[in-house]
C-alpha cells in the first residue's frame, strides 16, 4: 500500500492533541470515486431521513451520522467477506456501507414490513447475516462485548476474519468496554475496536466527562495498541484500517483505532446542540468535511470533472429518492408479526 504522510489539522485533533503524522493510503481513480459516491450516499440518506423524522414519517429515535462518513467508508474499504461489522444506535451510515440496500433501511426506519427488522427495530436496531452486520444496538457500549464475541469465535474456528466494533467516546467510559479489552488481549482475539469520538457524546464535552481525553490509549493497561486518525479523511482511515486489520489477521490480538472525527447534527433529532456554537460547526463544515476534501481532490487530480461529480450527485439523489418513496408506499406489518422472533425457535 502506498501510503503518504500529512499533519492533521488543529481542529481535526481536538480536544485529544495528536503530534504525530497522519499516513494515509494512496487512492486510485476508482478508489477515491467509489468512496465518493459512497460518503454521498450516506450524507443524502442522512439528510432524507432528517426530513421524513420532521415529517412525522420516522418515529421514536433517530440519530444521523452526518459528517462522520469518511470514518465507516474508510473502514470497509479494507475488509473482506467474512469479517463482521457491529456498532451502536447512530448505525445508518454502518448499514449502508456494508452494502445494504437503502430501500429496505428506510423502510426500518419508517417502520414497515419490508425494512431489514421487519419494521420492528427501527432506526436503532437493523440486521444483516448476509452482508456481516450484526446490529445497531441501543444501550450505551453493549455492543462491544458482543462484538468482542465475534472475535471469539472467529478465532474458535481459525480463520482470519476480523470484528469491527464500533463505539462512541461517550461509550468509552462504560465499564463492560474494558471487560471486553481485558478479556480480547488475554485471548488475543481479532476485533478493531474503532471508537468514533465526535467531541460530545450525548452533549457533553469529552474534555468535561473523560479524564484521559487520547481515548487511543485507553488500552495500554490492557498491553493493546491503539492510534489517533484523522476521521475527517477518509484515505487517513483506510490506511489505519490496514494496519489495524494485519494486526489482527497475523493473531496479535485487539486494535484500537481512536477516529477524530465530528457531527454536523445534535446527538438526536431532538436534541438542539446548545453546548456548542454554530460557528464551531460551521467552520469544521468549511475547512474539514470529508466529502468536499475527497470532492476537491477528485477535482485537483482530473480523476473526475465537475459535471461527472455533479452526474454522481443525481444519482445519489434519485436512489435515495427511490428509497423515500418505496418506504412510504410500503404496507405496515401485521399485527401478528409483533409475537414473532421473541425467542428462538
Amino acid at each position: 500500500m502506498a501510503v503518504a504522510k500529512t499533519k492533521p489539522s488543529a481542529d481535526a485533533t481536538e480536544p485529544a492533541a495528536n503530534d504525530k503524522l497522519t499516513e494515509v493510503a494512496e487512492f486510485t481513480k476508482e478508489q477515491d470515486l467509489a468512496a465518493y459516491r459512497t460518503m454521498l450516499t450516506i450524507r443524502r440518506f442522512e439528510e432524507k431521513a432528517g426530513q421524513m423524522y420532521g415529517m412525522g414519517l420516522i418515529g421514536g429515535f433517530c440519530h444521523l451520522y452526518i459528517g462522520q462518513e469518511a470514518v465507516v467508508v474508510g473502514m470497509h474499504m479494507v475488509l473482506k467477506e467474512g469479517d463482521e461489522v457491529i456498532t451502536g444506535y447512530r448505525d445508518h451510515g454502518h448499514i449502508i456501507a456494508s452494502g445494504m440496500d437503502p430501500k429496505g433501511v428506510m423502510a426500518e426506519l419508517t417502520g414497515r414490513a419490508q425494512g431489514y427488522s421487519k419494521g420492528k427495530g427501527g432506526s436503532m436496531h437493523m440486521f444483516s447475516v448476509e452482508k456481516g452486520f450484526y446490529g445497531g444496538h441501543g444501550i450505551v457500549g453493549a455492543q462491544v462485548p458482543i462484538g468482542t464475541g465475534l472475535a471469539f469465535a472467529n478465532r474458535y474456528r481459525g480463520n482470519d476474519n476480523v470484528s469491527v466494533t464500533y463505539f462512541g467516546d461517550g461509550a468509552a467510559n462504560q465499564g463492560q468496554v474494558y471487560e471486553s479489552f481485558n478479556m480480547a488481549e488475554l485471548w488475543k482475539l481479532p476485533v478493531i475496536y474503532v471508537i468514533e469520538n465526535n467531541r460530545y457524546a450525548m452533549g457533553t464535552s469529552i474534555t468535561r466527562s473523560s479524564a484521559e481525553v487520547n481515548l487511543s490509549r485507553r488500552g495500554l493497561s490492557f498491553s493493546i495498541p491503539g492510534e489517533q486518525v484523522d476521521g475527517m479523511d477518509v484515505r487517513a482511515v483506510k490506511a489505519a484500517g490496514e494496519k489495524a486489520a494485519a494486526w489482527c489477521r497475523a493473531g496479535k490480538g485487539p486494535y484500537i483505532l481512536e477516529m477524530l472525527t465530528y457531527r454536523y447534527r445534535g446527538h438526536s433529532m431532538s436534541d438542539p446542540a446548545k453546548y456548542r456554537t454554530r460557528e464551531e460547526v460551521e467552520k469544521v463544515r468549511t475547512t474539514q468535511d470529508p466529502i468536499e476534501m475527497a470532492r476537491q481532490r477528485i477535482l485537483e487530480k482530473q480523476f473526475a470533472t465537475e459535471a461527472a461529480l455533479k452526474k454522481i450527485d443525481g444519482e445519489v439523489r434519485d436512489l435515495i429518492n427511490e428509497a423515500s418513496e418505496f418506504a412510504t408506499h410500503s404496507p405496515e406489518p401485521d399485527a401478528a408479526e409483533l409475537y414473532s422472533n421473541v425467542y428462538r425457535e
